[in-house]
């Protein structure tokens, strides 16, 4: 048996949040979260229509400062340019993992529906 590797582990949980369920149309994302600057940093989910893992950089925030009461607590990303594309969650998860050591960052997961808003 192996010893226990926490990068694996933790690059595991990110590639495995970045699914897709066609039977239920639910959709995992992750968000890294500049918890120093109260901000959505890095955006990343799975694209069906084009069968890859997206990343994107937020570029503009809401305008509303959060709060420390707040159920999210950082300013959601409203606009984004591209950082990546991916074959792989395997190949996300190794980029996500990056950006979150590189930048200082924290995850946070979202489930979406197709009745939720996906933009």
């Amino acid at each position: 048996m192996s010893a226990f590797n926490l990068e694996q582990f933790a690059r595991q949980l990110i590639a495995e949040t970045l699914l897709y369920d066609d039977e239920y149309e639910a959709l995992g994302n992750l968000s890294l979260i500049d918890f120093e600057n109260r901000k959505e940093r890095f955006l990343a989910s799975y694209v069906p229509d084009e069968n890859v893992f997206i990343i994107e950089e937020a570029t503009e925030w809401e305008e509303d400062e959060p709060s420390e009461g707040e159920d999210i607590g950082y300013a959601l990303a409203v606009d984004s340019a591209p950082h990546g594309s991916f074959n792989s969650a395997e190949e996300a998860a190794d980029a996500l993992f990056q950006l979150a050591q590189q930048h200082g960052l924290m995850p946070s997961v979202t489930l979406l529906f197709e009745e939720d808003e996906v933009s």
